[in-house]
C-alpha cells in the first residue's frame, strides 16, 4: 500500500509536475516564483555558473538560466547531478530559465561536492556546447573512411511515378481535445494524383513540437497558442511537400495536417500530447471518411484529387508526432477510454504501416502489430538519444512478431531538415540547424565535413524511404523489402545519403534475446541496457557517445532490457550464449545477428557458430561489423545486421535446427569490443499481419481532496481493454529515494489483476498536492496506452493568515534590521515568499552602500559596481526569501547595514512580502519600513 500524508513542500508537488512536464521553454506555463538571487554554493557543492538556488528549507529550488533563449523542440529537458537524473524542470515563459523543486531529499542528497551539474534534453548537453556526458569533442577513434557504397536494389522507390500532381489546403472547425483549454485546428495540406484510376491509398504527414508563431520579418517566434496578434502560424504542416509530391505521382493522396494548438498546449498533457496528436489524426481520417462517402461535401482541395481508398493508409510523423501517429495506429486498433479521446466515433480506415522519423517514444509503447520504420537521424540534434529505436526494440516478444518494425539510421541527417519549414532558406519563419556546435567543429555532423548531409539531400533520402515504406507496407511490394530489413541494399534516388538498416519481425524466428533466462560465458557478460551500474551497463558513461538501443525511459535502472557484452584483448576467445529451451530455426534461410561496434572501427570480424540440444556444433561462417561515423555528440553506438547461413552448414554437422541451444562468437581481430543485441532464424517475404486488439492497459490519474481528519484508501484507476490476457511490467517510485520498484503483472479485461491502493490521511492544515505515480510497459501479448499515472491528493485547507510585526525596524548604521513573518497557525507544507523593495514615501533610501557586502553577494549574485538604492536594482530587483517552514509559525527577514563613516541624513527603506498559495498564485501581503540612523 502507498501511504500518503500531508506536510511535504510546494516545491515537491512541483516537483512531480516537473518529472512529467515535455519541457521546451516558452511552451510551458511559469510557476511564477521570484526571480532571487543565490548562493554561490550549496553545502560543500560551488554552483557553477548559470546555476543557482532559490528558496530555503524545502522549498528550494534549483535553477539554470540559459546565455540566450532555448528553442521550443520535442525532447524534455532534464537536470543531472554526475550520472544521477535528478528530474524534469519547469520552464519559464523568459525561454531561458528552469527550476526544479528541491524538496524531495533525494534531490537535495545528490548535490555535493565534486559533482557536476548538467541540463540535457535527449541527451544533448544544454548548459555546454558539448555532448551530453561530456564537454570535450572529438570522434570516438579516427573518423573511418566510409565504406564501398551497398549494392542498388533493383526496385528504387525514390523516382517519380506517372501521375500528374494536384495541392491545395483546407481549414475547418477547430476542434476540442480533453485536457487542453484552446481548440486546435482542423488545417491540412493535400497532394495528391489528378488522374490516378479508383481508389487510391492514403499518406497522413503530421510534424513535430515545434515553435508555434511567428512575427513577419523578426526572428520572433513563439510557442503561444492562439497566436497573438501581429504574428502567424508557423506552417509546420507545409514541410513534407517533397515527400508528398513523390507519393503523389505514385498515385497516393497525401495530406499533411497542421498540430500547432497542440504543440502550444501539451504540457498539459501527461503523456506529452501523444494522445492528443491520436486525437487529432482520427479526426482527419474520420472526415475523410464521411468525404468518401458523400465526395461532394469535401473541400475542393480534397475533390480535386483521386479518391481516397481509407482500407489502405500509411501514417507519418515527425518527432512528436512520431510518438504520435504510433498511438494513432494503436488506437485504431484497441480505442482509448472515452474521456481520454478527442475522437469517439467508429473507426473508418486501417493503419497499414506508420514511419516514426526522428520521433520521441515517451510512452515506450509502439504498436506491436502495426507494420514501422523509423527513421534515425544521425546528427539529430533534438532527439539526440534516438529514443525512437525502441519502436524497433521494444515489440521483440510482445506479439505474434509477424509485423516488420525497421530502423533506418541516415548518415549525416539532423533533425529539422527532413522538414523544408523547419530548414533555413526554405522556411517562411525563422529557421535554425538543431545539431549544435559552437567554437569547436564535430567532425561527423558540422556542415561540411564528408558525412554532414545538406537540406537537399537529407529530404531527398527522406522522401525516398517513405516512399519505400509505402510500397512496402500499403502495396505489399516485397521487392523494396531489402531497402529496409537489414539485407544491406541501397536506392539510388537517396545517393548520396548512406543509409543502414536493421529489423526485428516478418519471417524472423526468435533465437538468443538476450534476457535472465540467458546464460553467457567466455568473454562476455549479460548487461543491462539501462543501469547507473557501471558493472551491469552495458555502456559505460566514461565511453563517449550513446547508443539508441540504450537510451533511458522513465527510470534510471529498467529491467527486462538486456544485451551481450562482448571484450577481448586477443583473437579466439569465445562468447557463449546459452537458451534455458531449445529454440527451432527449422525453415529458415539463415541466422540473423544485430551487432554494435565502436563508432568510426572497422574490420572486426567474428565467426560463429550454433549448437543443438544433442551437443552437435556448426559452424556457420564469419562475419565482418564496421562502426557508425561517430563523436561523443552523437548516438553512433547502433547495431549492424549480418547474416550467415543455415541450412549447409546444419546439413554437414547433422545440426538438428528443431532444437538448438547455444550461439558462439569468436572474435578474429585483436583486441576489441562489441556487444549482441539479439539474433534470428531469418527468411526473406512479408507474412500477413493480423491486426487484433491486444489486451490494452491504460493508467489514469484520480485527484481526491484529503478530507479534514479519518484514514481513505484510493486506488490508481487502471483500465484494462482489448482481448485476451497479457503481461505488463509496471513501475512503483518509492517516495523520498531513489528506488523504483517493478514487477510483472498478468492481465486480463475485465479484471482488477492491478490493484494499488493509497491511503489517505486527512487533517485541517494547509498542505500541498501529493502526487503518487506509477507508470507501466508492455511485455508480451499487451499494448499499452496511457502508460502513466497515479492519485493527486489535493490540498483542501486554507492557507494561513501571513502577519509581519518589527523586531529592529529603527536602527543605528551598523545595526541589523530584523521583520519576524508570522502564520495564524502551523502549516504541514513550506509557506514559500519573498520580500521587494519599493521606493520609500519620503526621505532618502538605503542603497547598496549601507548594506554588508557579503549579504548583498549572498541574495543578488553581484555587488553593484555604484550605490544603487535598493528598490533599483536591476536584474528583477533584489528579493529577499522568507519562507515559514513546515511545522513552524515564524521565520525572521534581515537587513544588516553596515557604518560608512559618511555623516548623511536617517535613511529608510520599504518592503512588500508576497507569499504563494497552494496553486502558486501570488499573493500580494503587507507592507512594512525600516528606518537606518546615522552613526556620527
Amino acid at each position: 500500500m502507498i501511504r500518503v500524508t500531508r506536510g511535504v513542500a510546494i516545491a515537491a508537488a512541483l516537483l512531480a509536475l516537473a518529472a512529467v512536464s515535455p519541457g521546451a521553454a516558452y511552451a510551458q506555463p511559469s510557476p511564477g516564483a521570484p526571480s532571487t538571487t543565490a548562493p554561490a554554493r550549496f553545502g560543500n557543492l560551488e554552483l557553477p555558473e548559470g546555476w543557482q538556488i532559490i528558496g530555503t528549507g524545502t522549498g528550494r529550488q534549483l535553477v539554470w538560466t540559459a546565455s540566450e533563449p532555448v528553442r521550443m523542440g520535442d525532447a524534455r529537458v532534464e537536470f543531472h547531478a554526475g550520472d544521477r537524473l535528478l528530474g524534469r524542470p519547469v520552464a519559464q515563459r523568459d525561454g531561458r530559465s528552469f527550476r526544479l523543486p528541491l524538496g524531495d531529499a533525494r534531490v537535495g542528497s545528490a548535490l555535493v561536492e565534486g559533482v557536476q551539474l548538467r541540463v540535457t534534453a535527449g541527451g544533448r548537453r544544454l548548459d555546454e556546447g558539448g555532448p551530453a556526458r561530456s564537454a570535450r569533442v572529438r570522434p570516438l577513434a579516427p573518423v573511418a573512411v566510409p565504406e564501398a557504397p551497398l549494392p542498388a536494389n533493383p526496385v528504387d522507390p525514390g523516382k517519380l511515378g506517372r501521375y500528374r500532381t494536384v495541392s491545395g489546403e483546407y481549414d475547418l472547425t477547430s476542434v476540442r481535445l480533453p485536457g487542453f483549454p484552446e481548440p486546435v485546428e482542423m488545417r491540412a495540406t493535400v497532394v495528391g494524383p489528378a488522374d490516378a484510376p479508383g481508389k487510391r491509398p492514403v499518406a497522413l504527414f503530421l510534424h513535430g513540437r515545434h515553435g508555434t508563431c511567428y512575427t513577419p520579418g523578426s526572428e520572433q517566434e513563439t510557442g503561444d497558442w492562439p497566436c497573438a496578434a501581429g504574428s502567424l502560424p508557423i506552417p509546420s504542416h507545409q514541410g513534407y511537400l517533397r515527400a508528398q509530391r513523390l507519393l503523389a505521382s505514385q498515385g497516393y493522396v497525401t495530406l499533411s495536417i497542421s498540430a500547432n494548438g497542440i504543440n502550444g498546449q501539451d504540457h498539459f498533457a501527461e503523456d506529452g500530447g501523444a494522445q492528443a496528436r491520436s486525437s487529432l489524426i482520427r479526426q482527419h481520417l474520420a472526415r475523410w471518411a464521411d468525404w468518401s462517402a458523400h465526395r461532394a461535401s469535401a473541400p475542393a482541395a480534397v475533390r480535386q484529387a483521386s479518391a481516397a481508398d481509407l482500407s489502405r493508409v500509411l501514417l507519418v510523423g515527425h518527432s512528436r508526432g512520431g510518438e504520435g501517429v504510433n498511438r494513432a495506429a494503436l488506437d485504431s486498433v484497441t480505442p482509448p477510454p472515452a474521456d481520454q479521446d478527442g475522437y469517439r466515433g467508429p473507426v473508418r480506415w486501417k493503419i497499414r504501416g506508420t514511419v516514426p522519423i526522428g520521433p520521441t517514444i515517451f510512452g515506450n509503447n509502439p504498436a506491436p502489430d502495426v507494420p514501422s520504420m523509423t527513421i534515425l537521424p544521425g546528427c539529430d540534434g533534438d532527439v539526440s538519444d534516438l529514443q525512437g529505436q525502441n519502436f524497433v526494440d521494444g515489440t521483440r516478444g510482445v506479439s505474434r512478431g509477424a509485423a516488420l518494425h525497421s530502423a533506418v539510421y541516415v548518415i549525416g541527417a539532423n533533425h529539422n531538415f527532413f522538414n523544408s519549414e523547419w530548414t533555413p532558406g526554405q522556411a517562411k519563419a525563422p529557421a535554425f540547424d538543431d545539431f549544435w556546435t559552437d567554437e569547436t567543429p564535430d567532425p561527423v555532423c558540422s556542415p561540411g565535413t564528408a558525412t554532414r548531409l545538406t537540406a537537399d539531400q537529407q529530404q531527398a533520402a527522406g522522401a525516398t524511404y517513405i516512399a519505400a515504406a509505402a510500397r512496402l507496407f500499403v502495396d505489399g511490394d516485397d521487392r523494396v523489402r531489402p531497402l529496409l530489413d537489414g539485407t544491406g541494399r541501397r536506392a539510388p534516388s537517396a545517393d548520396p545519403a548512406r543509409v543502414l538498416t536493421h529489423a526485428v519481425g516478418a519471417h524472423r524466428a526468435p533465437a538468443f534475446l538476450p534476457g535472465p533466462s540467458v546464460t553467457v560465458s567466455g568473454g562476455g557478460r549479460l548487461c543491462a541496457q539501462v543501469d547507473p551500474d557501471a558493472a551491469r551497463s552495458c555502456l559505460s558513461p566514461e565511453a563517449g557517445g550513446a547508443s539508441p538501443h540504450f537510451a533511458a525511459w522513465e527510470t534510471a535502472a529498467e529491467p527486462g532490457r538486456d544485451a551481450v557484452a562482448l571484450e577481448w584483448s586477443s583473437p579466439g576467445t569465445p562468447v557463449t550464449v546459452r537458451s534455458p529451451r531449445p529454440v527451432p530455426l527449422a525453415g529458415s534461410d539463415a541466422l540473423a545477428l544485430r551487432l554494435i561496434v565502436p563508432p568510426n572501427t572497422t574490420g572486426t570480424e567474428f565467426d560463429v557458430a550454433v549448437t543443438d540440444a544433442s551437443g552437435r556444433r556448426a559452424p556457420l561462417g564469419r562475419v565482418r561489423v564496421d562502426g557508425l561515423p561517430g563523436t561523443e555528440r552523437t548516438a553512433s553506438y547502433w547495431a549492424r545486421e549480418v547474416r550467415v547461413p543455415l541450412t549447409a552448414a546444419a546439413r554437414a554437422a547433422g545440426l538438428d535446427l528443431k532444437r538448438i541451444v547455444g550461439l558462439e562468437l569468436i572474435p578474429r581481430a585483436g583486441a576489441g569490443r562489441a556487444w549482441l543485441m539479439d539474433a534470428w532464424g531469418w527468411r526473406p517475404g512479408m507474412p500477413v499481419v493480423r491486426q487484433e486488439p491486444l489486451a490494452r492497459v491504460d493508467v489514469g490519474r484520480l485527484q481526491v481532496s484529503e478530507g479534514d481528519s479519518g484514514v481513505r484508501t484510493y486506488r490508481v484507476p487502471v483500465r484494462v481493454t482489448g482481448q485476451g490476457s497479457g503481461q505488463i511490467r509496471l513501475f512503483v517510485p518509492r517516495p523520498g529515494s531513489d528506488e523504483v520498484t517493478s514487477r510483472t503483472v498478468t492481465v486480463r479485461p475485465g479484471r482488477h489483476d492491478i490493484d494499488l491502493p493509497v491511503e489517505v490521511r486527512g487533517n485541517t492544515r494547509f498542505g500541498d498536492d501529493v502526487r503518487h505515480d506509477v507508470f507501466v510497459k508492455a511485455v508480451r501479448g499487451t499494448a499499452v496506452g496511457a502508460h502513466r499515472g497515479g492519485v493527486t491528493v489535493l490540498n483542501d485547507d486554507p492557507m494561513p493568515k501571513i502577519s509581519v510585526t518589527p523586531v529592529a525596524d529603527d536602527v543605528t548604521e551598523g545595526g541589523t534590521l530584523t521583520w519576524r513573518v508570522t502564520l495564524s497557525e502551523v502549516a504541514d507544507a513550506d509557506v514559500m515568499g519573498w520580500v521587494s523593495f519599493v521606493p520609500p514615501a519620503a526621505g532618502t533610501e538605503l542603497s547598496t552602500a549601507d548594506v554588508d557586502r557579503a549579504w548583498l553577494q549572498e541574495h543578488l549574485g553581484e555587488v553593484p559596481a555604484e550605490p544603487t538604492p535598493l528598490s533599483g536594482i536591476a536584474f528583477g530587483g533584489l528579493n529577499l526569501g522568507a519562507t515559514v517552514p513546515a511545522g513552524s509559525t515564524s521565520t525572521e527577514v534581515t537587513v544588516p547595514t553596515v557604518k560608512d563613516g559618511i555623516s548623511e541624513p536617517t535613511e529608510s527603506l520599504r518592503a512588500r512580502l508576497t507569499t504563494y498559495d497552494g496553486a502558486w498564485e501570488p499573493i500580494p501581503g503587507p507592507e512594512f519600513t525600516g528606518t537606518v540612523r546615522d552613526a556620527s
